[in-house]
Formats: C-alpha cells, structure tokens, sequence
C-alpha cells in the first residue's frame, strides 16, 4: 500500500524516524517488538534529510538510506518506507511528519519510535505542547537501562523487547576498518555496501 492512501483501515500506526545510516538488525528487532506489543497495523519507516540534533553530521545520500531500508524490509507485510522528510529536504521536524499523518489518517492512534536518550529533551521539540497531543511516544530502551519518566505533557511507554547495543556508527566503522557487517545487518543491506562501496 502506498502512505499516499488515507485508508482508514489503519487504526493504530507506528513512525520511526532516524538517520538510518545505514540500517541494521537493531533496527528491525526494535520494529519487531512495536509490531508486536502495540499491535500496530502499520510500521513507517522514515528517513530524516536532516536530524535538528546532528546538523553538520554527513550522511549517505537519502536516495541511498531509503534503498537500503527497502532491502532490509523486504517481506516485511505491515513495514513500509516514507521518504517525506527526504522530499521536503532541509532540517526534518517531527512535527511536520506527525501532522501530515494526523491528517491523512484521521482518527487512528499514532505511536512515535524515540531512542531513550530523547525523552528528556521532548519538551524542546519544535511545536512541542502540539506533539503531545497527536502522538504517543514510544521508548526504545538501551540494554541494561531504565529509561526516565515522561516529562509533561508527553505520554508513552517503553518497549519491553529486543533492546540491542548495535549502531549505526558502528557499522560504519566496521566498514572504514574493513571488517564484516554481516552478523549486524541483513544479508541484501551487506551485500549493497560491499558491492556499492559504501561507508568505505
């Protein structure tokens, strides 16, 4: 299904937002738990342009991000990519994603993907008190933490599933070091970087 389509058979929606530079099995048990413990109809992977808290960080081209989530997330039925933020392009403010959801599927329950490192900062967000009211947030939680309460007026919860220590930088690294990705991201995401020469 295309994100284009308002169907108002989507009740309960997932976003998860980040660099996701590239992709990597971290990512996919933290989409697995969401699927599963709030019984979302559909999970939205979106890929920043720019994250207001990395500006100055290069990235992998967008056009590249996405293609590799795509990969990662083949077979995945109730996953999908939304490139919106790399359209708009400039700085990408979760709110503006939030909204255009809102709108296009109104009525349905909206829960946002938010590392636990973010939680206190949320009163900062750009048109915050907004924000709150059209999402839920959802806390991804690092091994061995215990992420901190919610700061009004945000409201949420905390996955209980599949915390993993695997980053991005990690994996970029990796590749710069010359060593295997493989163990930490999907097959088809490992096989594009080596032949594509990417993060080298």
């Amino acid at each position: 299904m295309s994100v284009a389509n308002g169907s108002g058979t989507l009740r309960r929606i997932g976003l998860f937002g980040g660099s996701f530079d590239p992709v990597h099995l971290g990512h996919l048990l933290v989409a697995r738990a969401a699927l599963e413990e709030l019984g979302l109809d559909r999970l939205f992977f979106i890929p920043a342009a720019q994250s207001p808290f990395k500006v100055g960080q290069a990235h992998a081209p967008g056009a590249v991000r996405a293609r590799l989530l795509r990969l990662a997330l083949a077979g995945w039925t109730r996953c999908e990519v939304d490139e919106q933020e790399l359209r708009r392009g400039g700085v990408s403010y979760t709110i503006e994603t939030v909204r255009d959801y809102a709108r296009r599927f109104a009525g349905a329950e909206l829960f946002y993907l938010i590392g636990a490192d973010n939680v206190a900062a949320l009163p900062s967000w750009r048109e915050a008190g907004e924000l709150a009211r059209l999402t839920e947030f959802v806390v991804i939680p690092r091994p061995g933490e215990t992420p901190g309460a919610f700061p009004a007026p945000f409201r949420g919860r905390v996955l209980r599933g599949f915390p993993c220590a695997v980053s991005s930088s990690e994996i970029r690294g990796r590749v710069r070091a010359g060593l295997p990705v493989e163990p930490l991201v999907p097959p088809a995401v490992a096989e594009a970087i080596r032949v594509e020469g990417l993060y080298a």
